[in-house]
């Protein structure tokens, strides 16, 4: 088995290809069982690690599995709160052929579905990037979108002004026009695209701030109890998700649904619907798109895929 570590597995998950890997393999498909998920006591500090175990399959082809481990106490332990592997298998023989760097795979696979549904919904023209959330997967979102969209202008917000500051000076240098926004509001005021990437339990972003036309991109929450749009955002909207599971597991679209915002019945469809539709799907410049994303471990497969082939075309040169 080989040990893939973090820096081959990014130079090998450059957005370009992964986008189009994505892109197949949701035209495609694979066989995608619900995540296990446990949770396991810390006696010493009353919380707890939480553990997701997330396979996927092509029968005749791969096998993946994705373990993450998120201890949210080990932020007073000055220890990052998820670690994440990647275990790639044969999925005819079951031989173990590597493992990856997980941190890697999840987040630039979650950036480059954020970009993937806004080469859908987006404006053709967009060129100005919101981005609410300065953490590792949002730091990734500018350069993702860029593959799809003309992205110039970026509007960073975060509670953590430092950690917006340090990104944009990194988006300067990839040659953004980036700046820091003391407010939520006054990041998105202008915004053609709004990516929230964040951890938030209360709305971060209120749909009376955004403009006509924007493309509302909601990528950090992912449980119940999480969200980061107010129920407005969704009035009238044409909404997508990147899989069903979205709507049984994430607060941002559980709660408005029990407030009666919108039903199931009025998500315009998946991921998968717009790849194989192969099209854009906004009708007017000035209607409001939201693409809500809970991650699936089809873009896990997808981007484990792609670093063994990297790997083994530099193995076979």
């Amino acid at each position: 088995m080989k040990i893939i570590d973090a820096a081959t597995t990014r130079d090998a998950l450059a957005f370009g290809p992964l986008l189009d890997a994505l892109n197949a393999m949701f035209v495609q498909g694979c066989e995608v069982p619900l995540r296990h998920t446990h949770v396991i006591p810390d006696p010493a500090t009353g919380a707890a690690t939480t553990v997701l175990i997330m396979p996927a399959w092509q029968p005749g082809g791969f096998l993946g599995i994705k373990t993450v481990n998120i201890a949210p106490a080990n932020a007073q332990r000055g220890v990052p709160g998820l670690h994440s592997t990647y275990l790639l298998y044969d999925a005819t023989t079951g031989v173990p052929l590597a493992q990856m760097d997980g941190n890697e795979i999840t987040s630039r696979r979650t950036a480059a579905a954020s970009a993937l549904g806004a080469a859908y919904l987006a404006r053709e023209d967009a060129s100005h990037l919101a981005l609410l959330g300065a953490g590792r997967v949002g730091s990734l979102v500018p350069l993702a979108h860029r593959t799809v969209r003309p992205i110039e202008r970026v509007s960073v917000w975060d509670r953590d002004a430092a950690a917006a500051a340090r990104l944009v000076d990194g988006l300067r240098a990839q040659g953004f026009e980036a700046q820091v926004c003391e407010t939520a509001r006054a990041a998105v005021a202008e915004a053609d695209i709004v990516t929230c990437a964040t951890l938030a339990t209360e709305p971060v972003v209120h749909a009376e701030w955004l403009a006509p036309g924007v493309h509302l991109d909601l990528i950090g929450s992912f449980t119940p109890q999480m969200r980061e749009a107010d129920d407005a955002c969704f009035a009238g909207a044409t909404l997508f998700v990147d899989t069903e599971e979205a709507l049984a597991k994430s607060g941002e679209l559980l709660g408005p649904m029990s407030r009666g915002v919108f039903t199931a019945q009025d998500v315009q469809g998946t991921l998968a619907d717009l790849c194989r539709g192969g099209r854009i799907r906004r009708n007017t410049r000035d209607e409001r798109t939201v693409f809500k994303a809970v991650g699936t471990a089809l873009e896990d497969l997808a981007a484990a895929m792609l670093v063994w082939r990297a790997t083994q075309d530099q193995q076979d040169h």
